[in-house]
C-alpha cells in the first residue's frame, strides 16, 4: 500500500487525507500544534483508518518514507524538509494540485489577487449559480478543493447523488501559497484582481510574489486582468497580450488599448453590449465594481447570458468581513471589514466608507507601504482605536505624520464599546474594523476576529 504523509490538520488537509485514504493511500495526518480539538479530530480519523500525529514535524531521517507528501495552503513551500523531499525524489503538492488531479474533467475559474479575491470569487459563483451550473466557490473559501472531489467521487452511489453532487464549474479562490505548490495546476479561465506587496515575509522580494501569481495565469487557457491595478496596468500588453482586461473607465488608457469590458453611464458593458446597471450591486466601492467588470467578463466568456447575470448581481449579498454592515445602532452604522489584513485593503475599506469614521485597526502587522493608508485615515477618521501586537507601531508611525487623534488599546472588547462613545463625541456615523493587519496576534483567522467583531456590536445593540 503506498504511503502519503499530510502536512496541516485543517480543513484542506483533513480533505485531502480522506481522498487519498479512499484511493487506497496509507495516509499519516501530521501537525505541529496541539489542542482539545486538534485530539477530537484525531480520533474521528483515527476512527476512519487516517493516522494523525500531533506535536509532529516531518522528518526524512527514516527508512521508511513516503511516496507522496501532500501540504495544506499554510505551510511554506521553502520549508527545509519539504526542499530535502523534493531533492530526493519524493512527490510534494499541494492540496490544490492533488483536487485538481480529480476534477480536471471539469472548468475551472482560479481568482488570484492580493486584494479582491473573495469578492470576485464569490460573484463569479452567484453568476454561474444563477445560470443553472453548479459551480461551487472552494480554495480559501467555501469548501476545501478536495472536499468537492471527495463530493464527487462519493456520487456514484447513484443517480439522484450523482446530479445532487455534480460540478459544472469550479470556482476557486487561489492564494499565492497555493500557486506554488500546484504546478500542474491549468485553469480554463485565470482573474488577475490586484497585485501590491504582501507576504513578503514567506516570498521574499515583491519579484517572486508576481512570478508566483504569474505563473497561474501563464497556465490558464483564458485571462482575466483588472486594468485598473497600477503595478499590472503598466506591465499591460506588453507582458499580457491576449488577455481580457477590465476597466472601470471606457476610455483608452495610457497603455493603449482598450478594455474587453467598461463601465459607461453607469453601465457594465462588455464589448458594446450593456449587461447590467452599476448600481445593481448592492456592495459599496469603486473597487467593488473593478470585482464587478471581472465577474461579468468571466461569466460571458463561458457562454453566461445578460439575462442570467442581471439578477444574480442585484441579488447578491455581499461577502462576510468584507464591508459587512453588522448593525445600525443609535444612527451609527458598525461595518466589519476584518478581511482587510494589509495596507491596501485596508486603505480601499476605508475609502468606500463615505463619512468620517472611527476606525478599529491593529493585530499581527505585516510588511508593506503603509503611507496611502495613513493619508486616507487623516482625511477620514475621526479617531482611530489601535489593538494587537502592531498598535505601539501604528502609534508611532501614526505621530510620524502629524496624526495624533488615536487610543492605544489591547483588545476588541475594550475597543467596540469605546468606539460606540466616541462615535457619538465626534458626530461620526461610523464605526470600521478594518485592520490592515493578519489577525494571528489573538485569533484563530480573519473570519475569528469578525465573528468576535459581530458578537460585541450585537451585545452592544441589546442593551
Amino acid at each position: 500500500m503506498p504511503k502519503a504523509i499530510v502536512i496541516g490538520l485543517g480543513r484542506s488537509g483533513i480533505a485531502a487525507a480522506r481522498l487519498l485514504k479512499q484511493e487506497g493511500w496509507q495516509v499519516t495526518l501530521s501537525d505541529r500544534n496541539s489542542s482539545e480539538v486538534l485530539y477530537q479530530q484525531q480520533q474521528e480519523l483515527a476512527a476512519e483508518g487516517i493516522t494523525v500525529k500531533l506535536k509532529h514535524s516531518l522528518n526524512l531521517n527514516t527508512s521508511d518514507l513516503p511516496q507522496l507528501i501532500v501540504v495544506s495552503p499554510g505551510v511554506p513551500w521553502d520549508l527545509p524538509v519539504l526542499v530535502e523531499a523534493r531533492n530526493q525524489g519524493i512527490e510534494t503538492i499541494g492540496e490544490i494540485e492533488l483536487a485538481w488531479r480529480h476534477l480536471q474533467s471539469s472548468p475551472w475559474v482560479a481568482i488570484t489577487g492580493t486584494n479582491g479575491k473573495t469578492t470576485t470569487t464569490a460573484l463569479i459563483s452567484a453568476i454561474f449559480e444563477a445560470a443553472g451550473f453548479h459551480a461551487p466557490a472552494c480554495g480559501n473559501i467555501g469548501y476545501a478543493a478536495c472536499e468537492l472531489a471527495l463530493k464527487r467521487e462519493n456520487s456514484c452511489i447513484g443517480e439522484q447523488a450523482k446530479i445532487k453532487n455534480r460540478v459544472d464549474w469550479v470556482i476557486g479562490e487561489i492564494s499565492s501559497y497555493q500557486i506554488e505548490s500546484s504546478r500542474e495546476f491549468s485553469p480554463n479561465i485565470g482573474v488577475w484582481t490586484t497585485f501590491t506587496p504582501d507576504h513578503l515575509s514567506r516570498h521574499k522580494t515583491l519579484e517572486n510574489y508576481y512570478d508566483i501569481k504569474a505563473s497561474l495565469l501563464r497556465r490558464s487557457k483564458l485571462q482575466v486582468i483588472n486594468g485598473d491595478d497600477p503595478y499590472l496596468r503598466k506591465l499591460g500588453k506588453q507582458h499580457w497580450p491576449d488577455a481580457y482586461w477590465t476597466s472601470i473607465k471606457a476610455e483608452e488608457n495610457e497603455t493603449g488599448f482598450q478594455p474587453w469590458a467598461y463601465i459607461k453611464d453607469g453601465w457594465v458593458i462588455v464589448r458594446e453590449e450593456p449587461i447590467v446597471p452599476v448600481t445593481s450591486l448592492q456592495m459599496l466601492g469603486e473597487h467593488n465594481q473593478q470585482n464587478l467588470l471581472m465577474a461579468v467578463t468571466v461569466a460571458k466568456l463561458a457562454g453566461i447570458e445578460k439575462e442570467a447575470i442581471a439578477p444574480a448581481i442585484a441579488n447578491f449579498p455581499g461577502v462576510p468581513h468584507r464591508l459587512e454592515k453588522i448593525i445600525s445602532w443609535q444612527g451609527i452604522d458598525f461595518i466589519n471589514d476584518s478581511k482587510a489584513t494589509n495596507y491596501d485593503a485596508a486603505e480601499v475599506g476605508l475609502a468606500a466608507v463615505e463619512s468620517r469614521a472611527i476606525l478599529i485597526a491593529g493585530g499581527e502587522a505585516k510588511a508593506g507601504d503603509d503611507t496611502n493608508w495613513i493619508k486616507t485615515i487623516q482625511n477620514k477618521v475621526a479617531v482611530v482605536l489601535l489593538i494587537g501586537e502592531a498598535a505601539p507601531a501604528f502609534a508611532q508611525r501614526l505621530e510620524e505624520f502629524g496624526y495624533c487623534s488615536f487610543k492605544v488599546l489591547e483588545t476588541m472588547e475594550q475597543a467596540v464599546p469605546k468606539a460606540a462613545q466616541l462615535a457619538k463625541d465626534y458626530n461620526a456615523s461610523v464605526v470600521l474594523l478594518s485592520p490592515a493587519c493578519a489577525s494571528f496576534d489573538q485569533y484563530q483567522s480573519f473570519e475569528h476576529r469578525g465573528e468576535h467583531f459581530r458578537q460585541l456590536c450585537l451585545e452592544l445593540s441589546n442593551k
